[in-house]
């Protein structure tokens, strides 16, 4: 349908589209026709906005004319544009007879010519659905309406570390490198329980990792991600080997040669992210993508001493060991790259500022759930990231418990200082420090997966100090960790096993001694006392 010329033609589509009740529509038309106001189409939108009728997106769509098709099956209602991708676009929509918010990653029908995306997009769904973590955008459904494949995701209200990095870069500012510490933590705590269920992300990069309004970092896009331990991965074996998969800016070298990669490639691409994070460009920002590939297997990223002297310089020598061209160099796990950066993230920065964050319509924060207030009109709630990642709930520090299943045991965490944080000596056994297990039922469990939980231990939290200055940290003294419950519960078995025994044998003296009394005054057998 022709886009409309008049403020009646508009709101006859608002009608037609069914999104703003019929008496709304009614009264703007008759104040129009009694006024003149609202004078342009523009100015109906907008009071239809304000007045949270409609969204930004649909009063675009009905002022260029489309006016249908703004909910999907009998469910789904469409909200917001959130983006586009390679895959397909993804929009905020609204779960009708559920009442919530979620995000909905929706398969262009152009795409179904070419097999191959649809067998990515539904291999995508499935590495989704096998994980559940606090760091990773959950997955609720897959469905198809008529030809339309979506994915019904959870939706995260927040921008992409690569939005909030830009906007530093645009004002010219450099990002603090202790929040860019605790967010890369965060990640890999995420990509860790996605290592622990046989998965490879392969696209790890700042626009796939999600910050939202509590300051906690979710991975985003499965959509390359492999089932490294799987036979039954043939998408893979099909289409994958034929390209390069993943963004040029962020690709491990190996990557850029096989795409049967394992975990260190994405801890490559993390590392590319850190960077990114404390210098405002990528590793290599410059030349074709033949030339950037080529330059992530030959050649060192400048140093980010070039840009700024604020960095400890521990965290710099994480940055170059999660950037090691050769993988054997790099950090096995993304928990240990968590583990590494400890020293700079076991505290919470805190809800991020408003300027990062996405201005959002009337209506969308109408449906968005607001947070429980007390008398004095203050959140109630504290922020998810201080009740996952603030002091004492450790879940940079594992337990051997699960991560046996899938690594050998190391030697005991040596206490982080800014020049051993990433490579501590195993020899060092006078600067270490034991878990603390004890509390390990109570903080709960590292990852959510349905396969394992791996058990958290208090770590200690850091001093307080400048965002804007590079000393040294001090080293936290080693503390003293308390006995065990099941050994404090052995020696008291122990003492009350000793006890008994002590009563015991102390009974049987006193029986011994009573019978031998009672037979040297009993009189002889046969004898005959005198009274008889």
């Amino acid at each position: 349908m022709p886009a409309p010329v008049t403020v009646p033609d508009f709101l006859e589509l608002v009608r037609k589209g069914g999104l703003v009740p019929g008496k709304k529509v009614d009264d703007l038309l008759g104040q129009n026709r009694a006024t003149g106001d609202p004078q342009t189409i523009d100015q109906a939108a907008a009071v239809l906005v304000r007045d949270a009728q409609l969204t930004f997106f649909q009063a675009k769509q009905i002022k260029l004319g489309r006016y249908k098709r703004f909910t999907i099956g009998a469910k789904y209602r469409l909200l917001e544009l959130i983006g586009v991708g390679g895959m397909g676009a993804v929009y905020l929509c609204e779960h009708t007879l559920m009442k919530r918010l979620v995000a909905l990653k929706v398969l262009p029908v152009e795409k179904l010519d070419d097999h191959s995306n649809l067998e990515r997009f539904y291999r995508e769904a499935r590495a989704v659905a096998a994980l559940d973590h606090p760091n990773i955008v959950r997955a609720y459904d897959i469905d198809q309406y008529e030809k339309l494949h979506f994915l019904v995701m959870e939706y995260v209200d927040g921008a992409s570390l690569q939005e909030v990095i830009a906007r530093y870069s645009q004002e010219k500012k450099l990002f603090d490198p202790f929040r860019a510490a605790h967010y890369i933590a965060q990640a890999a705590v995420g990509m860790q329980h996605a290592h622990e269920l046989g998965m490879v992300h392969r696209d790890i990069k700042p626009g796939n990792l999600l910050l939202d309004r509590t300051g906690v970092i979710k991975v985003l896009d499965m959509g390359l991600a492999r089932f490294f331990n799987k036979q039954q991965d043939s998408v893979t074996e099909k289409y994958d080997d034929k390209c390069v998969l993943g963004t040029a800016d962020y690709l491990a070298p190996e990557q850029a040669v096989s795409n049967i990669v394992d975990v260190c490639a994405d801890i490559y691409s993390l590392g590319g992210t850190l960077y990114f994070m404390l210098t405002g460009q990528t590793p290599f920002p410059d030349g074709t993508i033949a030339a950037k590939l080529a330059a992530h297997q030959t050649r060192e990223p400048r140093p980010v001493e070039t840009f700024r002297s604020d960095v400890p310089p521990g965290m710099l020598d994480v940055l170059r060991k999660m950037m090691a061209k050769n993988p054997a160099n790099r950090y096995q796990e993304p928990m240990e790259v968590a583990e590494a950066l400890e020293e700079w993230a076991d505290e919470p920065p805190g809800p991020p500022p408003d300027r990062e964050m996405p201005s959002l319509c009337p209506l969308v924060r109408a449906l968005a759930a607001p947070p429980a207030l007390d008398r004095s009109g203050t959140s109630t709630n504290p922020p998810l990231a201080r009740v996952l990642f603030g002091p004492g709930r450790g879940v940079f520090a594992r337990a051997s418990e699960s991560s046996a299943k899938v690594r050998q045991a190391r030697p005991a965490d040596s206490v982080a200082t800014a020049s051993n944080a990433a490579f501590p000596t195993p020899g060092a056994t006078a600067a270490t420090t034991p878990r603390d297990k004890s509390n390990a039922h109570v903080h709960g469990a590292l990852s959510t997966g349905r396969a394992s939980t791996s058990p958290t231990a208090p770590i200690s939290s850091r001093p307080n100090a400048e965002s804007n200055t590079a000393k040294e940290r001090p080293t936290r003294a080693p503390r003293d960790a308390p006995h065990p419950p099941a050994q404090r519960q052995t020696w008291f078995l122990v003492a009350v096993a000793v006890a008994v025994t002590v009563l015991f044998v102390g009974s049987l003296v006193v029986a011994y001694q009573l019978g031998k009394g009672n037979k040297e005054t009993a009189p002889p057998a046969g004898t005959v006392t005198s009274g008889s």
